[in-house]
């Protein structure tokens, strides 16, 4: 690595948000350092969003080949390899990885830099002892899978999104604490497989930030599938078998680097949970899915005068700028929305107001959010249950009148638009197959204040899932059209018409 006393632009952090902030700032021709004490490409690499997506791809797979007489298909003794699904889901992982190296960042124009830092001063950095100048920086150093307090956890090996991956058996009976997406998609994937799952999720439904009839359908969904949902409860207490780490090979823990430092406190991993209501729930494996925390607790932020909130997000403007003018941040390390998506695009707006100096503003009207499982559940701008405070119109589509929904024999899902008086479109839930790949039309619509008559009037390829999206656009636009001034102006010209035509054929 280049040898100078001081950096244009430092990013600390190489997950999703370092990664495009770097390669931002470096296209604009700054002199970019990335620091990155792990592995480069972060979470949605190597602990989220790739290695879930492969494992919920082989699941499918499974489930396809084992349910599918009602398509005239019949598969006889259809057996699971999961060291093998596994070995897809690794490979996935390392498939991408080159795309993040250090060689290919060096042709961007950005140097890496290994190992972790810390703020000497509101100009400075120490890397493994390292002193490092900064004109400024962009905090990117992401958040990690949060463990929850419970009496006894000590006793076992918790499992994270970021342990999950190291299984190589799979667990005949899991626990899941938590029941938001991370939690359902892992535990129907593992259910598929032919874990007996168990969600334990404090809540009253699952999904709690999407529609209510969403995450019934996604219960429903999960139920079907073998898990057992237990809402609002709690655990209350854990214990351990005591197995020890003797029994890490019966386990289904891989060995070698990946698993160093992860395991957690305790000894073997089976045990059983005991539930607020009395309830005993035993488990092989249990995961905690109840959310992350940001990865800010070694950077010593306050020698640098950066503000931390009470959970230890880096507290920024709408600009992502810090209360250090001459520090920024994105991703996960922010209280902002927890998505790769919006960590990506956040680090642009990050580098690209350091580096030139810009004014861009984070968008919060258009974050679009999918789970996916089966079915998928995708949503983006205002939800359902604050439609009716703002005055808009829910126009929704049911997919047993969707073509391609029957057609795939997946018609329990729906598509709904939600619209304001003028047809402007704020917000939308889509529930069903590839629910993520049609919310971007929805989500374009929203950030751009496209209309219903937008959509309504746009050719849309059929038959797709899509479709449901373009119907309901069509709805929008034939109910406003029979209301008021519109429906006047219409039967106006409708009348107008006909007395032209009948005035024509007497000629």
């Amino acid at each position: 690595m280049e040898e100078r006393a001081e950096w244009e632009l430092v990013v600390i952090g190489g997950g999703s948000a370092g990664l495009v902030a770097s390669r931002t700032a470096a296209s604009f021709g700054a002199d970019t350092l990335l620091i990155e004490g792990d592995r480069l490409g972060g979470d949605c690499l190597w602990t989220g969003c790739v290695p879930s997506k492969s494992l919920i791809a082989a699941a499918s797979a499974l489930t396809i080949a084992r349910n599918s007489p009602h398509f005239g298909v019949e598969a006889d003794a259809v057996e699971l390899d999961f060291a093998a699904a596994m070995r897809h889901v690794h490979s996935a992982m390392h498939t991408i990885a080159p795309v993040d190296s250090p060689e290919v960042l060096a042709l961007a124009g950005v140097e890496v830099l290994r190992g972790h830092a810390r703020f000497t001063g509101p100009r400075s950095l120490n890397v493994e002892g390292r002193e490092i100048g900064f004109g400024q920086v962009i905090i990117a150093t992401g958040g990690s899978p949060a463990v929850p307090k419970i009496d006894g956890i000590g006793s076992v090996e918790v499992l994270t999104s970021a342990t999950v991956w190291d299984l190589t058996a799979l667990p005949e009976r899991l626990v899941v604490l938590g029941g938001g997406a991370v939690g359902c998609e892992i535990a129907q994937a593992m259910a598929r497989f032919g874990s007996v799952v168990t969600i334990v999720h404090r809540g009253d439904r699952l999904l709690v930030k999407e529609a209510p009839r969403a995450s019934a359908i996604v219960q429903a969904a999960l139920e079907a599938d073998g898990v057992t949902v237990l809402t609002g409860r709690q655990a209350a207490s854990i214990s351990g078998d005591g197995d020890g780490d003797g029994d890490r090979d019966r386990r289904g823990l891989g060995g070698g680097d990946g698993d160093r430092d992860r395991r957690g406190p305790g000894g073997g991993r089976s045990g059983a949970v005991t539930l607020d209501d009395g309830t005993v729930v035993p488990f092989d494996a249990i995961l905690a899915a109840i959310g992350r925390a940001p990865n800010t607790g070694s950077l010593d932020a306050d020698r640098a005068g950066v503000e931390l909130d009470e959970a230890g997000n880096v507290v920024v403007n709408a600009r992502l700028r810090t209360a250090n003018p001459r520090i920024w941040a994105a991703g996960d390390v922010t209280p902002l929305p927890k998505f790769t998506h919006t960590a990506g695009m956040n680090g642009s707006i990050a580098a690209s107001n350091a580096v030139l100096g810009l004014f861009r503003t984070i968008d919060s009207t258009a974050v679009p959010r999918v789970t996916f499982t089966h079915p998928e559940v995708g949503s983006v701008g205002i939800v359902q249950a604050d439609a009716a405070a703002q005055g808009l119109i829910a126009r929704t589509i049911e997919h047993e009148h969707v073509d391609r929904a029957i057609a795939e024999g997946a018609i329990g899902g729906y598509t709904q638009l939600l619209v304001d008086k003028r047809g402007k479109i704020r917000g939308a839930t889509i529930v069903g197959p590839r629910a993520g790949e049609s919310l971007g039309e929805v989500s374009l619509a929203i950030s751009r204040g496209l209309t219903t008559s937008d959509i309504a009037g746009t050719t849309h390829a059929y038959p797709t899932f899509s479709d449901a999206v373009w119907n309901a656009a069509v709805a929008d636009v034939r109910a406003r059209l029979n209301q008021g001034a519109t429906k006047v102006a219409t039967t106006a010209l409708r009348r107008l018409r006909r007395w032209r035509l009948r005035r024509w054929r007497l000629r």
